[in-house]
């Protein structure tokens, strides 16, 4: 039997023949006739008979002299060494023991390969690498943040909590952290914070359990509008308040919900008819525009692009290869004369025009339902003129009157500008692509345009730091004109704020 794996199997081929050949199997008669290569070793006459007796003599009294106590002692190491501790770099030592306990009971070439240290760089290591591998889980784990809870039973259960800092939310917290401060880390007084704290404390509160503690109302919603007024990323949400990614990330979905539910009916609804009047006036005295009860807007989210069939993505990609494509969601809304949000339609593509998206919003079903008779919306050239929408006029070479009007229905545009413009400042999280998913996305930017409402009522001023130019593609209607009472109402209009000095202009 060859030995392929033996690196010494070249120098060793006496070895060979003693592991393939036994010694009583050893012929004590020569012949001559024998043929000369069916052996290892040639014997040329009949007197190496006696010289190979007595040499396998000496052998084997001399094998069993060396069979003392150490020997026997290393004879165990190895039969255990061998079901326990086989590695794959020690795959030839423990080939060679085995063989050597199977031709002499781990005699001689054992006690020989140990004296001559001829597999010194083979060793025996008890631990395989999984138990390394636990040693060393086991020696990390020690020094790691640990737990030790009760639970039902008298069991103790260990919580792995990962150690997280939330120094600068104490700091924040602090009664002694300066106002200013304050209102540019989430865009609002304190006394505004406390205000919507305890708004949704009966909704935000959760319980503390046997496990863990709850997390405070407060931080609750501070992770929610820091979140919102500054967009950073959900890492940056997490090293500032000491929690988890994905807790954060909860925090802010179920905080933006709370504030749907609980504050939307109360800071965000249609005027009732005494706030209606007061808002025609405010509006008339401004522009001069008898019944106008809200400035209609649309602007644009950016959102992350959404998933869509490979394929097809490709070959857009092959054939708009120089081209980037947008991705948006409309934020459509109507506010009174003070910039306060009164009704809002978030959520259609950003590839619909203003028309198509009014047309999708309850506004336009209230109005369909007789809610608005005798008040007018104002918006831009992209919304239709209808019995209930004023519109500036968009054909070419416009009378005095007409351009008259459109300055009017600028000024009161305006006021639905800056309040959009607003709204995105306080709340960077509309000026970049957001991580919250599409879905998800109207409810976030309800609870936006509710806290901008709150911030307006309490006259809460903003950082002229955070102010920048909105900028909206305005489109012409397709259908511009759909009401023919509308537009003779409309010149009407006109002709009474040029006769009556309501237009501005110096000229006639």
């Amino acid at each position: 039997m060859e030995i392929s794996t033996s690196p010494f199997q070249e120098d060793f081929s006496f070895f060979n023949f003693i592991q393939d050949f036994e010694p009583s199997s050893i012929p004590l008669s020569y012949s001559k006739k024998r043929p000369r290569n069916d052996g290892i070793f040639d014997f040329e006459d009949d007197n190496n008979e006696s010289s190979v007796q007595e040499f396998v003599s000496k052998f084997l009294v001399f094998d069993a002299q060396q069979e003392d106590k150490p020997a026997q002692k290393a004879k165990e190491s190895i039969q255990t060494e061998t079901v326990h501790s086989m590695q794959p770099n020690s795959f030839l030592d423990f080939e060679f023991k085995q063989n050597d306990q199977e031709m002499n009971g781990g005699g001689f070439f054992s006690d020989y390969f140990r004296k001559n240290d001829i597999f010194k760089d083979f060793e025996f290591d008890e631990s395989t690498p999984s138990k390394r591998a636990r040693v060393e889980a086991n020696d990390g784990a020690t020094a790691s943040d640990e737990s030790t809870t009760m639970v039902s039973g008298g069991a103790q259960r260990r919580l792995w909590v990962k150690n997280r800092s939330n120094a600068w939310w104490e700091q924040v917290n602090s009664p002694d952290f300066p106002e200013e401060e304050f209102k540019r880390t989430f865009r609002m007084s304190k006394a505004t914070f406390d205000m919507i704290c305890e708004e949704l404390e009966s909704v935000v509160t959760k319980k503390d359990t046997m496990l863990r503690l709850a997390i405070p109302v407060r931080k609750r919603v501070a992770v929610c509008i820091w979140r919102l007024a500054t967009g950073e990323a959900l890492r940056e949400v997490s090293k500032r308040f000491g929690l988890g990614i994905s807790t954060c990330h909860k925090l802010v979905f179920e905080v933006c919900s709370a504030m749907k539910s609980v504050l939307m009916p109360k800071f965000l609804q249609w005027p009732d008819e005494n706030k209606m009047k007061e808002t025609t006036e405010k509006f008339e005295f401004k522009s001069g525009i008898p019944n106008v009860g809200g400035s209609i807007y649309t602007t644009h989210v950016p959102i992350v692009a959404p998933k869509t069939n490979l394929s097809a993505y490709f070959n857009k990609r092959h054939a708009e290869r120089n081209q980037k494509t947008s991705y948006s969601i409309t934020v459509q809304g109507v506010v009174d004369s003070m910039g306060v949000f009164t009704d809002i339609c978030i959520g259609w593509p950003g590839s619909m025009t203003d028309d198509q998206v009014l047309e999708k919003s309850a506004l336009f079903q209230r109005a369909n339902r007789g809610a608005m008779k005798d008040v007018w919306v104002v918006g831009n050239s992209g919304f239709p003129l209808m019995d209930w929408t004023l519109v500036p006029y968009t054909h070419q070479n416009l009378t005095w009157s007409q351009h008259a009007f459109n300055g009017k229905v600028d000024e009161v545009q305006r006021v639905a500008r800056d309040a959009f413009m607003r709204l995105k400042a306080r709340w960077s999280c509309l000026q970049r692509r957001t991580e919250i998913k599409l879905q998800d996305l109207p409810v976030v930017l309800g609870a936006c345009c509710v806290l901008h409402n709150i911030c307006e009522m309490r006259n809460e001023q903003l950082n002229p730091e955070l102010k920048f130019d909105i900028f909206d593609d305005e489109m012409i209607a397709e259908n511009g004109v759909r009401s023919a009472n509308a537009m003779h109402t409309r010149n009407q209009i006109a002709h009474k704020l040029l006769h009556h000095n309501f237009a501005g202009t110096n000229v006639l």
